[in-house]
C-alpha cells in the first residue's frame, strides 16, 4: 500500500487483504462493430475527401451519419461489456458467500471501480492556448485517469482522483492507481491500462508450455485455473513488460500515482 489514506477510501486497509480483479470486455461485440464499420468507412472516405496511410485507420466525420452510427454501435458494445462484468462480479460474490457462509456485504466485497477500454468519449479539455474545447478522446492502449478537479467524477473520487486499474501478468501482479490533475494538461487525462505485451500470443505459445507453467506457478503459491493450456501459455509473465516499470514511468511523468500493488495468489483464465 503506497497511499494508505487513498486506499482506505477504496476499502483497502491491510497488506493481507484479498482483492479480486476482473479483466473482460464485450466478448467480441466491440471487435465486430469496429470490423463492420472499418468496411463502411473505407467505402465513404472518398466522399468526405479523407485519405489514410493504413486501412485500419479508416474513418468518417464524427457528425456524419456513418460516424454517428459507429459511435452508437460502440456505445452498445461498451454497455454490453459493463453488463458482462457486472454478471461476473455477481457470480464471484456468490462463490465467496457460498464458501465462507457469509453474505458478500458481510465480507465487504464492494466494487471499487469499473471502466471500459477501447472506447471513445466526448470530453472537454483545455488547449495550450487556454481555451476549453470539446474533443472526442479515443483510448485503446490506455485508460482514463482524471484528476480530483474534474466535475464528472463521483464525489468520493473528487477527493482522490479517478481510480486506475493497471493489469499486469498473472505471474507478476497488478496495480491500482489514481489519476492526477497534471494528467489533464499532459495526456488529456490518460495513462497506461496495462503492462503491455513484449511478444505475440503465437510466439509465447512457442516458448512456454501451459502444463509446465501451471506447475511452476503452483510451486510459487499461485493457483491457476484455465480453460486450455495453450491459452495459459499466452499469458506467461515473460510475455509482458515488467509491470512495476510501466507504473513507475506513469508516476514519474505525473499522470497517475500508485495506490496499491497486488500480488497474485489465484488466476482464472477464460
Amino acid at each position: 500500500i503506497f497511499l494508505p489514506d487513498v486506499a482506505k477510501q477504496f476499502g483497502i486497509t491491510r497488506d493481507d487483504q484479498i482483492c479480486v480483479m476482473v479483466h473482460c470486455g464485450s466478448r467480441g461485440f466491440g471487435h465486430q462493430v469496429a470490423t463492420d464499420y472499418l468496411k463502411t468507412f473505407l467505402n465513404v472516405m472518398p466522399k468526405y475527401g479523407i485519405k489514410v496511410l493504413d486501412r485500419e485507420l479508416a474513418c468518417a466525420p464524427f457528425n456524419s451519419k456513418e460516424g454517428q452510427d459507429y459511435f452508437k454501435g460502440m456505445a452498445c458494445a461498451a454497455n454490453g461489456a459493463f453488463v458482462n462484468r457486472q454478471v461476473i462480479l455477481h457470480r464471484i460474490r456468490e462463490c465467496f458467500s457460498k464458501v465462507f457462509g457469509r453474505s458478500a456485504e458481510e465480507l465487504e466485497m464492494h466494487q471499487v471501480y469499473d471502466v471500459a477500454h477501447n472506447i471513445a468519449k466526448i470530453e472537454e479539455h483545455t488547449m495550450d492556448d487556454g481555451a476549453k474545447k470539446k474533443l472526442i478522446v479515443h483510448r485503446k492502449g490506455s485508460t482514463r485517469c482524471f484528476g480530483p478537479s474534474r466535475a464528472e467524477l463521483a464525489p468520493i473520487f473528487r477527493k482522490t482522483g479517478q481510480p486506475v486499474i493497471i493489469g499486469g501478468s498473472m505471474e507478476t501482479g497488478s496495480y491500482l492507481l489514481v489519476g492526477t490533475d497534471e494528467a489533464m494538461t499532459k495526456t488529456y487525462g490518460s495513462t497506461a491500462h496495462g503492462s503491455g505485451r513484449t511478444m505475440s500470443r503465437t510466439k509465447a505459445k512457442k516458448i512456454w508450455r501451459g502444463e509446465k507453467l501451471q506447475r511452476e506457478m503452483a510451486q510459487r503459491g499461485i493457483y491457476v485455473r484455465s480453460v486450455s493450456f495453450s491459452g495459459l501459455a499466452e499469458e506467461a509473465g515473460g510475455a509482458y513488460k515488467p509491470i512495476s516499470e510501466v507504473v513507475d514511468v506513469m508516476e514519474d511523468a505525473g499522470v497517475s500515482k500508485r495506490v496499491v500493488a497486488f500480488k497474485p495468489i489465484g488466476n482464472v483464465k477464460g
